[in-house]
C-alpha cells in the first residue's frame, strides 16, 4: 500500500509540475490553484507512505516518478527539446531508481 502512495504521490508531482509552467509566474489563476492542490495532495501522500518506508529510497522513487514524468510529457505534449542526451538522462533516472529498490531500499 505504502508504494502505491508513492508512485500516487508521484504523478500528482507531475500535475503539479505542470500546473506551476502554466501558471506563469502565478498570474493565471486556474493553474495556480491547481498547483497548490497537487502541491499538498502530493506531499501528503508521500508523507503517509514515509510511515512504512525507507525515506531515502521513497524520495528517489517520488522524485523520479516527478522528474521522469515532467521531462517526458515536457517532450511529448510541451514542445520542450527532444535529444538521445535527455532521452538517456532520464533513462539513467530509471535506472538509479530500480537499483535503489534492488539494493534492500523498499520494503
Amino acid at each position: 500500500m505504502a508504494w502505491i502512495l508513492v508512485i500516487a504521490a508521484g504523478l500528482f508531482e507531475v500535475a503539479m509540475a505542470l500546473c506551476l509552467k502554466g501558471a506563469r509566474g502565478f498570474t493565471e489563476p486556474l493553474p495556480s490553484v491547481g498547483f497548490l492542490v497537487f502541491a499538498v495532495t502530493s506531499f501528503g501522500l508521500l508523507s503517509l507512505a514515509l510511515k512504512n518506508l525507507d525515506v531515502g529510497t521513497a524520495y528517489a522513487v517520488w522524485v523520479g516518478i516527478g522528474a521522469v514524468g515532467t521531462a517526458t510529457l515536457g517532450m511529448l505534449v510541451l514542445g520542450d527539446q527532444v535529444s538521445a542526451l535527455r532521452i538517456a538522462a532520464l533513462a539513467f533516472i530509471v535506472i538509479g531508481v530500480v537499483g535503489l529498490n534492488l539494493a534492500g531500499g523498499g520494503h
